[in-house]
């Protein structure tokens, strides 16, 4: 049995949230929160890495839309694809359990720091010619998440 994405996050929350909050209180808000982003940026970074070797695909548009559709399982996204090309993968998170569950524990803030800050490090590991644009978030307050994957340069790998 494979546990969805969402549940490995509320599994991994039980531990997180105290770890970050306990750090916070030790270090201050803003360093125990950079330490907290370096090393989570280094795990996803690899994740991404390794997803997109793995993946050996050259569409951006399917890797990515494979990609999204494994964090949406279990019910936990809904999205509405903008563009989807060789080249390019847009769509906007119109829901987000995610950042349901970080409101319910009364931690959206953290929710942003342990979640959606890892979207742009696995971004990073897809490789240095892929970009990805979001200017806002459901976690912190925005109506939907606007993600978009572009390929610098535009030519295909």
């Amino acid at each position: 049995m494979t546990v969805s994405v969402i549940e490995q996050a509320k599994i991994q929350a039980q531990v997180l949230v105290p770890l970050v909050k306990a750090l916070q209180a030790e270090l201050g808000e803003a360093r125990a929160n950079a330490l907290v982003r370096k090393a989570l940026g280094d795990l996803y970074r690899r994740f991404g890495e390794e997803f997109w070797k793995a993946k050996n695909e050259a569409d951006l548009g399917k890797a990515v839309s494979s990609a999204f559709r494994t964090y949406a399982r279990g019910d936990a996204l809904a999205y509405d694809v903008i563009e989807q090309t060789a080249d390019a993968f847009a769509f906007d998170v119109t829901r987000c359990a995610y950042a349901e569950f970080y409101k319910a524990l009364g931690e959206p803030e953290l929710g942003f720091l342990l979640i959606c800050t890892a979207d742009f490090a696995t971004a990073e590991g897809f490789g240095p010619d892929i970009k990805l644009t979001r200017t806002q978030t459901i976690m912190q307050g925005a109506s939907h998440c606007d993600f978009r994957y572009r390929r610098d340069g535009g030519g295909s790998q």
